[in-house]
């Protein structure tokens, strides 16, 4: 057995793994609660970018005096 098998380098990237998913065995609900989800990880992830970038103009105006 190879060693790389037992232990990858890095971990599969889910976003990866999510846009390879096979959708045509999910039914009409299954599919309109991913949509679903997947809006829900949109605004938080949107949410934590603004926080981030706040946070950075925070930094840049405290360290350009």
């Amino acid at each position: 057995m190879d060693l790389d098998e037992l232990f990858p380098d890095k971990p599969k990237d889910p976003l990866l793994l999510l846009a390879r998913q096979d959708l045509d065995p999910l039914s009409v609900e299954e599919l309109e609660e991913r949509i679903a989800a997947l809006e829900a990880e949109i605004v938080r992830v949107k949410s934590k970018l603004a926080a981030a970038v706040d946070h950075r103009a925070s930094a840049d105006a405290l360290f350009k005096k």
